[in-house]
């Protein structure tokens, strides 16, 4: 039965007697934004009972996107970084809905949920639908494939944990395939082509190189690491990184040259299939092993929402206070949103620190809309960019130093502040004291099995 057919009671799902006079504040994504925005909220309004609020999230936990390529490679355990969504709407005082969005009925401020189902196709939580009086959509992006023939067959997107999970596993299942296998290892087999190298792609290819030779490494001596295994990054502008400062995009592509990967710019990929890649110019890149992290968009579930303005991406469209276009009582922040910059053609870039300092400004503008205050236009502050090369290095620059000009920072010093970027996020999910806990007990917990996943 339709959502809208179902009979409407005094309470939306989840509510509990007592709080239906509560603004109700309904968060739907729990990435970077949606979940410090919620955590945020739920210790300011939700702990005084100044409002009821609610984190939607398809998901049971929260893995930092920034860390999926580490995941991707075997550099990390998920489980030793993942926040449980439940847990912490418990312990900051927010409600945790599991359910994905799939609708909006704006008139009757409702969003519609559909049922969830378990690995064996039983039901979890039925199709149902959740009241709201200020709703902040932060569902994030999604892969943009361009529409390129065999992506969705033989390539793996990165933009969910379980996905960087699974490209793990067929990496670590190709070298044991390789190892056991009666004929020589066939070219292309155990090569890795990344396509686009933006910093989720360039940071993998370099991860990749290290964590492939340590796999290589545990005994499976029948693989060649210089002839079997290729690491290859391609991307169709005329430089890698092409989103960052040219700077930081020169010594990137040096770096890479210096550990052996291989770098394609100027290559538009036409076709995946299984054996590899066919290119714009008709040359072939032998790869059975594909990452596609070619561009983003938002998703499809926006162009369904009641109609709110989206742009050519499925990105939502926003005012500077960053509500919609067509519906005050509805915001987006982070990747999802198309937040417009002053004084440029382009919207804030779907970066972690944009998606850090959206929620931050919703927490204070949900506190003046509580009020009945005026609302303020965010501004988007670039404070540079770090990409991570590896265990030990890091490129990038720095913003807002020596009178407000960048500085390009490289190395050891520049891998310190790359993993201070971590920290910042959970200490806006955690506070302070836990935050710097955390980060002491990775830093000295030993490490008694491998340095890299082989399972």
């Amino acid at each position: 039965m339709d959502l809208s057919e179902r009979p409407e009671t005094a309470l939306s799902a989840g509510e509990r007697p007592g709080e239906a006079a509560l603004h109700r504040i309904v968060v739907v994504g729990g990435g970077a934004a949606g979940l410090e925005l919620a955590t945020r909220l739920g210790d300011r309004l939700g702990r005084r009972a100044r409002a009821s609020v609610t984190l939607v999230e398809c998901a049971r936990t929260h893995l930092w996107k920034p860390l999926l390529h580490a995941v991707a490679a075997g550099s990390i355990d998920p489980g030793e970084y993942e926040v449980n969504y439940l847990a912490q709407a418990h312990w900051h005082r927010f409600r945790y809905r599991f359910g994905e969005m799939i609708g909006l009925v704006r008139e009757k401020k409702q969003v519609r949920l559909a049922a969830t189902l378990d690995e064996e196709g039983r039901q979890i939580t039925p199709p149902r639908s959740v009241g709201y009086d200020t709703l902040v959509i932060a569902i994030g992006s999604i892969t943009n494939d361009f529409g390129t023939t065999g992506v969705a067959e033989y390539a793996v997107p990165l933009e969910t944990a379980m996905q960087a999970a699974r490209f793990n596993r067929r990496l670590v299942n190709a070298c044991l395939r390789a190892q056991t296998q009666e004929c020589p290892v066939r070219p292309g087999q155990l090569h890795v082509a990344i396509v686009g190298a933006g910093a989720t792609g360039t940071e993998l290819a370099a991860e990749l190189y290290r964590t492939t030779r340590e796999v290589v490494a545990y005994g499976l001596d029948r693989i060649d690491p210089q002839r079997d295994i290729r690491i290859v990054l391609i991307e169709a502008a005329q430089r890698i990184l092409p989103g960052l400062p040219e700077r930081i995009s020169e010594a990137t592509h040096r770096l890479l040259d210096e550990i052996g990967v291989e770098v394609q710019t100027g290559a538009t990929v036409t076709a995946v299939t299984a054996e590899g890649l066919n290119l714009a110019d008709g040359s072939f890149i032998a790869s059975e092993l594909v990452i596609w992290a070619a561009g983003i968009r938002a998703p499809q579930v926006l162009q369904r929402l009641d109609g709110l303005e989206i742009n050519r991406i499925n990105q939502l469209v926003v005012e500077p206070t960053l509500q919609t276009t067509r519906d005050p009582a509805v915001f987006a922040i982070g990747d999802c949103a198309a937040c417009p910059r002053p004084g440029s053609s382009t919207p804030v870039p779907p970066r972690a620190q944009a998606a850090h300092q959206e929620a931050a400004h919703m927490v204070r503008q949900i506190e003046r809309r509580l009020r009945g205050e005026p609302l303020q236009p965010y501004t988007y502050r670039d404070y540079g960019s770090l990409v991570s090369l590896g265990k030990w290095s890091a490129v990038g620059s720095l913003m807002g130093f020596l009178s407000g000009r960048g500085i390009f920072v490289e190395g050891l010093f520049a891998r310190i502040m790359y993993r201070s970027l971590r920290l910042v996020h959970e200490r806006a999910l955690h506070g302070t004291p836990r935050a710097l806990l955390g980060l002491l007990a990775h830093a000295l917990a030993p490490r008694t099995g491998p340095q890299v996943k082989l399972h």
